[in-house]
């Protein structure tokens, strides 16, 4: 059995309010019951896990080392400019992961074509909205980790 953990940065909570013209209207919750359910379906186990607080993102995923983790997908939102903490947590704890974005980062301002994750992450999916994070789901289900 998978076990896979989805981590959603600040602001992320807003989601379906916030500036829908970039973000959508899709909710954090909504796109949270697709996910576990997509996972579910192929008899996975998904945790979602959102916080405004980089420390608190930092402890969970140091939590992984001793919760079976296998696959992490994270949507570091204004973090992924500025975080060399939750940089060196991931580092650290070696377990694969996709950055997710779900506005194309590339189209936007300067600063956020910058990515303290995207060199360490298997894979980033940016600019396809709630669906980006169905597909790193998708593939975290069939990628097979190296022991």
């Amino acid at each position: 059995m998978k076990n896979i953990l989805v981590l959603h940065g600040p602001n992320l909570n807003l989601l379906g309010v916030r500036e829908p013209g970039i973000y959508g209207q899709v909710t954090l919750s909504e796109i949270n019951e697709r996910l576990v359910t997509l996972a579910g379906k192929s008899g996975a186990v998904l945790e979602v896990f959102q916080s405004n607080a980089e420390a608190e993102l930092v402890g969970r995923i140091q939590q992984t080392l001793a919760d079976g983790t296998q696959f992490i997908i994270i949507n570091p939102a204004a973090f992924t400019h500025t975080s060399v903490a939750l940089r060196d947590a991931l580092a650290a704890v070696a377990i694969p992961f996709i950055e997710v974005h779900l506005s194309n980062v590339y189209s936007r301002e300067a600063f956020r074509k910058e990515s303290f994750f995207s060199d360490l992450a298997i894979g980033v999916i940016s600019g396809l909205g709630a669906t980006g994070y169905e597909f790193a789901v998708q593939f975290a289900l069939n990628h097979k980790n190296q022991a």
